[in-house]
């Protein structure tokens, strides 16, 4: 197994992306923040399929966390990564530091409305501008033709989706399903927070949800919502939203447009997020 390439400048990254487009061979990219796992490591399958090439981002981006958030303990460990890369034949690994991505001076931002109004920014008002703005640096940095993004983080999908189609960059966004453990739970790096009592309560939110799409499905669910409300409650949930919305733009849903369930639940001091199709 060879070791996977790490590149930290952008000038060496550009010159290794412009062989392979030389050479006629398509790039895919996968942003990530590291603390990989096999969600991760399945969008790096999806980039292969769709491209020759691909390319890994990991960077930790400060401007997607306010000040009471978890940026300084979100969990780092690029050796591990980096052995998990190369299980998966990851081409390069694209690791700048802060002050590459945000060097002195450094005043643009990009500044998404629409599928970014609501739900996350009711309680993260900056998080979007910052995953908009750090997203569109790594897509001009890279040059990918492609980019893959979970649906776990289903509203920022959405969010990079209208920001690729309004700014008219030169890629196509991907979008792969979310990847679960055995009984249900949403892979995330943040799992690794739970205790093992929480761990043992988490997936209850994939069966509210999945309740919840059910009777959406079939009409209302506005009494599965209540419902659904009641039990994460019970079993010790804080929740921030759980919601039906419509699938693109996620606004109020309406009846013969396709619908997604969302949810953000706090557990303990871990903050779970997941949906699903309605």
């Amino acid at each position: 197994m060879s070791p996977v390439d790490v590149v930290r400048t952008v000038p060496e990254l550009r010159r290794k992306v412009a062989g392979w487009h030389a050479a006629g061979e398509g790039v895919a990219l996968v942003p990530t923040m590291g603390a990989l796992h096999e969600g991760h490591l399945q969008l790096v399958r999806i980039g292969h399929r769709r491209a020759k090439r691909c390319v890994v981002s990991i960077f930790v981006n400060p401007t997607q966390f306010a000040p009471h958030e978890d940026f300084n303990r979100y969990p780092r460990d690029e050796a591990a990564d980096l052995s998990k890369l190369a299980l998966v034949g990851c081409d390069l690994v694209w690791a700048p530091d802060k002050d590459d991505m945000y060097p002195d001076g450094f005043a643009t931002r990009v500044v998404p409305a629409g599928a970014a109004e609501g739900l996350e920014t009711d309680f993260r008002p900056d998080f979007f501008g910052g995953v908009a703005t750090v997203c569109t640096k790594l897509f001009q940095q890279v040059g990918a033709d492609f980019a893959v993004f979970g649906e776990k983080d289903y509203q920022q999908l959405c969010v990079i989706r209208q920001t690729v189609r309004d700014l008219d960059l030169p890629l196509d966004i991907v979008a792969a399903a979310t990847v679960r453990e055995s009984d249900g739970l949403a892979m995330s790096s943040r799992n690794r927070y739970l205790s093992t009592e929480e761990r043992g309560a988490a997936p209850m939110v994939h069966r509210v949800i999945a309740d919840i799409a059910m009777a959406a499905g079939k009409g209302s669910a506005e009494a599965a919502i209540a419902e659904g409300r009641q039990k994460l409650e019970a079993a010790g949930f804080r929740i921030d939203y759980l919601e039906v919305r419509d699938a693109e733009t996620l606004k109020a849903p309406q009846p013969w447009r396709a619908k997604r369930v969302l949810v953000a639940a706090w557990l303990g001091k871990t903050r779970l997020i997941d949906n699903v199709a309605a």
